[in-house]
């Protein structure tokens, strides 16, 4: 294939898809990473991509993030279901770290009413949140990213780099059998991947309309978690595998709508 054919397919595989891993463009187009990288670099000067680490974007992709406002109405009663579950799970004296998605905010006002926990989170949202709870809450400082309502950048990683919790909460905006879990945005990855090494148990909480669409930008594996709650178990031969390799499922048979 000539450099102007791959050209093409790249361009029109971004616009059909608005958001691709770098590992998995590659395999489709059958290239070496060097090769791929040097498309890449062409098409970002001619602004027909946007790389990010470890994926490429559609220019106009962060433009069309969906709102905070907007993921919090996609999938309410399963999102709840599941912050019902993770919290019959914690301890008393735990301290746990709440990351900012959606289905973190409902696990998150689960726990505010608990005394005897201590909340670590970005989230404005919960922040908000807490001021009606009883258990202690911790803020991370940073910039704020409005689309998603978390607090980022060097202030908030360098706060968590002196911390650390016996339970992460984190999400996610993408679930890929094989490379693990993404989300859309670098900074918000990167400070996923940062709570991961700060924690004791980690848990992934996302439902299983995130099972096989991975996002942009990947942060984790699946051997970085230790446990996945879902409101339900999702679909797929490659599930077998990944409860092999130890990770712990946990549902809680959440009606069929």
């Amino acid at each position: 294939m000539f450099a102007e054919e791959r050209h093409r397919k790249i361009v029109r595989l971004i616009r059909e898809r608005q958001s691709m891993e770098f590992s998995a463009l590659r395999r489709l187009l059958n290239v070496s990473p060097a090769t791929l990288r040097r498309d890449l670099t062409e098409l970002e000067q001619r602004e027909e991509v946007l790389r990010v680490h470890g994926g490429i974007l559609d220019p106009g992709y962060l433009r069309r993030e969906t709102s905070f406002d907007q993921r919090m109405l996609e999938n309410g009663a399963a999102k709840k279901s599941i912050a019902q579950l993770v919290a019959k799970m914690i301890p008393d004296g735990a301290t746990v770290f709440v990351d900012a998605g959606s289905t973190c905010l409902e696990a998150g006002k689960a726990l505010l009413g608990r005394p005897h926990l201590r909340l670590i989170t970005h989230s404005v949202s919960l922040l908000e949140a807490s001021r009606h709870g009883q258990a202690e809450i911790l803020c991370l400082g940073g910039v704020l990213r409005k689309v998603s309502g978390a607090m980022t950048g060097p202030a908030a990683l360098g706060a968590l780099k002196g911390l650390r919790a016996d339970w992460a909460l984190v999400g996610a905006s993408g679930l890929d059998p094989i490379e693990g879990c993404s989300t859309t945005e670098p900074s918000e990855a990167e400070l996923k991947r940062t709570v991961l090494t700060r924690a004791h148990r980690k848990v992934l909480l996302a439902d299983s309309s995130k099972w096989k669409r991975a996002s942009t930008v990947r942060f984790a594996a699946w051997h970085d978690f230790s446990d996945w709650i879902a409101e339900r178990p999702p679909a797929g031969v490659e599930l077998k595998g990944l409860l092999a390799s130890g990770l712990k499922l946990h549902h809680a048979d959440f009606p069929q709508s």
